[in-house]
């Protein structure tokens, strides 16, 4: 097991798994695929709950994510769209995303999250990016038990405002539902209201728009979740 990390180079929360292969391809494929159809206007939103593996990076398997779906439709919309935005509303930082995109104006990655020591300890408020990106990454590290009225006071005006600045032609979200109250391995305490309401500040700029899965550990939690949004 230790050699298929070192040659794989992955991490204890990233074991070699049978089938492991296939899983890849499926999250892959679904956002790449959801990015075609917004780009050819053939769907104003897409949803893939399969994919929102935020962590994984170029080189890199991470935090249960093996390959970042997110950055491989971001890219398949920018053959299309100047301008994309990406929210990230799990509780734990979107590194792999804002990695991917820290040095372009042309993605903007906006991550509400847990900061601290916390996974993957990430996401400082002075990460603003780098070069033509400085400015273009946002980071707003939240503390343990955020509800949904204390969110929801600093997602919607935070929100409007990068809208109004950035101006972007297509929107990602990811949609974590380790940010919902009684997650395993979560310290927020938002409800699947709460959560929603989140997908429908976003929704209402009527953008072509992309969902995206992530984490979520009660999985009571995220099979309501979900449905929901």
């Amino acid at each position: 097991y230790n050699k298929q990390m070192q040659r794989f180079n992955v991490g204890e929360d990233c074991p070699v798994f049978d089938g492991l292969y296939e899983f890849v391809v499926l999250s892959k494929e679904s956002s790449v695929a959801a990015a075609v159809k917004l780009n050819k206007q053939a769907s104003e939103i897409c949803i893939n709950w399969g994919g929102g593996l935020h962590h994984a990076k170029k080189s890199e398997a991470s935090g249960f994510c093996y390959v970042n779906d997110i950055v491989l439709g971001i890219l398949e919309l920018l053959k299309y769209h100047q301008r994309v935005l990406y929210f990230d509303i799990d509780v734990h930082h979107g590194d792999g995303v804002e990695e991917a995109f820290y040095t372009t104006d042309r993605v903007m990655t906006v991550s509400f999250h847990k900061y601290g020591e916390y996974f993957p300890g990430t996401g400082d408020l002075r990460d603003i990016g780098a070069g033509k990106g400085k400015y273009y990454a946002v980071n707003i590290p939240l503390r343990d038990g955020m509800d949904d009225e204390a969110h929801e006071s600093i997602f919607v005006p935070i929100i409007s405002k990068v809208m109004e600045t950035f101006q972007p032609s297509a929107v990602v979200l990811q949609c974590g539902a380790a940010s919902l109250t009684g997650d395993r391995l979560g310290c927020f305490n938002l409800t699947v209201k709460g959560h929603g309401k989140c997908v429908e500040s976003v929704k209402k700029y009527n953008l072509p728009f992309m969902m995206v899965g992530g984490g979520g550990y009660t999985i009571r939690n995220v099979s309501r979740a979900r449905p929901y949004e």
